[in-house]
């Protein structure tokens, strides 16, 4: 009797499928069962609105499964996170940085494009994604309670309470960037929220730009009041500019605050920063904690952990790779 035929090297290696869309890119790579992330391309979205970003995503998937395929490896599972709402039970999703995806049908166009009932498609928030991915392979490993503070283009927090990520009644808890932190309110506040209007990347730009065009006197770096970036603003602090020090020290300030209100709600081990911002303003970290320290409370405040990620700019990556692992092989 002839013995079975040994499919593994014929299957190839299983890997899964990990996209990070955030408001302006999107990464792509697929992630082995130990954690490395391979073959990871970044494409600037530029001015694609919703339709437009929905087919460069189903691009990009197919490009990795023929990859995949070219490298011999079999892409088991795919995670995706995105900037805002992933409806777990639909797999819909609600992201106001991208025009048009008021109620996206994300889970159901990538279940399309792979046209393969056996490879599962996981859909979540980027701040899950990122907490998830610090506990798999980052700075929240062996944590039971961390938050993980995601400042980039707007403000989120992965919230992990006693093992698990929370979610809330309708899949929008985190979404600290509508934190109420200052008065009186401002009608500018509908948009993104207090929190975020002044200490996200956009935030940041946006308040630097008003200052500046405020100031007569002022002929520094950031007196264009168009295009601004938030890595321009760190650029002009880095020189003494007294306008980047005025915004950055504000945004210490709600940055601080934030961290009290999330130490004195949640009692985590570590709050871990990352996104865009953090980056350069890891720099902060210190002067942060201390702001923290005025308000909240006290025992909490000195038990916790301010932390830079361990994952830089790919938490959110690794976090859609640990869920799309655990979708596709549970034992992960």
């Amino acid at each position: 009797m002839m013995a079975g035929r040994d499919n593994s090297k014929k299957d190839g290696e299983p890997v899964v499928a990990a996209l990070d869309l955030g408001g302006t890119k999107l990464a792509v790579a697929w992630l082995t069962k130990t954690g490395q992330v391979e073959e990871k391309q970044v494409v600037p979205l530029g001015r694609r609105d919703g339709p437009a970003v929905g087919r460069c995503i189903r691009r990009e998937v197919s490009r990795l499964r023929r990859l995949a395929r070219q490298r011999h490896k079999r892409i088991v599972a795919l995670g995706i996170c995105v900037p805002g709402i992933a409806y777990a039970s639909s797999g819909r999703v609600w992201a106001p940085n991208i025009r048009g995806w008021e109620d996206y049908p994300l889970r159901e166009e990538l279940e399309k494009a792979l046209a393969d009932p056996a490879v599962p498609v996981v859909v979540d928030s980027d701040r899950a994604a990122c907490i998830w991915g610090e506990v798999w392979r980052g700075a929240a490993q062996r944590c039971r309670n961390a938050i993980f503070m995601a400042v980039g283009t707007g403000i989120g927090a992965g919230i992990l309470v006693d093992g698990r990520v929370l979610r809330g009644a309708h899949d929008s808890a985190g979404a600290i960037g509508w934190w109420a932190l200052s008065q009186p309110f401002d009608p500018a506040y509908v948009a993104c929220g207090d929190f975020e209007s002044h200490a996200s990347g956009a935030g940041l730009a946006q308040s630097a730009a008003r200052l500046a065009a405020s100031l007569p006197d002022y002929r520094g770096p950031l007196k264009r009041r168009r295009g601004l970036t938030a890595h321009e603003v760190f650029a002009a602090y880095a020189t003494g500019d007294a306008v980047a020090a005025q915004v950055l020290y504000t945004a210490v300030a709600y940055w601080g605050a934030a961290c009290a209100n999330l130490v004195s709600l949640f009692n985590p081990e570590k709050i871990i920063f990352g996104g865009g911002i953090f980056g350069p303003a890891t720099q902060f970290l210190r002067a942060i904690q201390g702001e923290a320290k005025k308000w909240a409370q006290p025992r909490a405040i000195q038990q916790v952990k301010f932390e830079a990620s361990r994952l830089g700019g790919d938490a959110a990556l690794y976090g859609a790779g640990y869920l799309a692992w655990r979708a596709g092989q549970p034992d992960v």
